[in-house]
């Protein structure tokens, strides 16, 4: 079993390998996560399989600077603050577990995605933005709250294609786009075309599972989902009856699928 320790980075979503995740960082628990992966700084012990070593302090901007995005199950992505004071100099509660209780492991889901941070840019006040691209799911195996921000012990988990993903992805390609229609009020222009969508089996099966408008436990199965095939019947499941659901309802105004605000941190 392959393991590695690296910082950990609660979110209130889901992050699926392929996808792009921007981050608005200006908590200090993950300003010093961002300085360290600024530097190089690949926290931690071996690393998993990658297309490089872990970087070292002189690393350049073309070596991986990882992280793992993990749902939050029970706590907070923003520590509290006090009273009427947003201000993060008044926290009530600080330190790399603000807001996720005594044992930060049981506050998190235990499936989650490494992020490669392409982009660490800092601005004046001391924050930073980010954009970071999901690779490889992972299992959270421990969590250790003594260091500045939080790290965990993980094990990747293989992607394997299960029985009939090729074909499974070609039925959810075409259930996604009948979802993207009716999501879209049948305005074409406002749908992502198929020369976007991927073919392969697993991109498929990632990509409609991020832009499909589900909540954070059925996107967390969706992640977790034991192979791609399995994943694949699980969404062709959703996007027929929430294409069904939509299609009762009165008309909906036309969304981007594929796009998300910027986590706040």
């Amino acid at each position: 079993m392959t393991t590695a320790r690296l910082p950990l980075f609660p979110l209130n979503s889901v992050l699926f390998p392929g996808l792009v995740l921007p981050l608005n960082i200006f908590e200090e628990r993950y300003r010093a996560m961002m300085r360290d992966l600024s530097k190089g700084a690949d926290s931690g012990d071996s690393a998993l399989p990658a297309d490089s070593p872990s970087p070292s302090p002189s690393s350049s901007d073309d070596e991986p600077r990882r992280f793992v995005v993990v749902a939050i199950r029970d706590g907070r992505e923003v520590a509290p603050t006090a009273p009427g004071m947003p201000d993060s100099t008044t926290m009530t509660e600080r330190g790399p577990a603000a807001g996720f209780g005594p044992d930060p492991v049981q506050a998190f889901h235990r499936v989650g995605c490494v992020a490669d941070a392409a982009t660490i840019r800092e601005r004046e006040d001391g924050g930073f933005e980010v954009l970071a691209t999901g690779t490889t799911r992972v299992r959270i195996l421990s969590v250790d709250a003594s260091g500045p921000y939080l790290t965990a012990e993980v094990e990747e988990l293989p992607e394997e294609p299960g029985d009939d993903a090729g074909a499974l992805a070609e039925g959810v390609l075409r259930a996604f786009r009948s979802y993207q229609k009716r999501l879209a009020g049948a305005r074409e222009r406002s749908l992502t075309t198929g020369a976007e969508l991927p073919d392969e089996p697993s991109a498929v099966s990632y990509l409609v599972a991020a832009a499909t408008v589900l909540d954070i436990p059925a996107k967390q199965r969706l992640l977790q989902a034991p192979d791609t095939a399995t994943r694949l019947r699980e969404e062709l499941k959703l996007l027929r009856a929430e294409t069904a659901v939509i299609r009762h309802l009165p008309s909906l105004p036309a969304v981007e699928l594929t796009r998300k605000p910027t986590s706040p941190n």
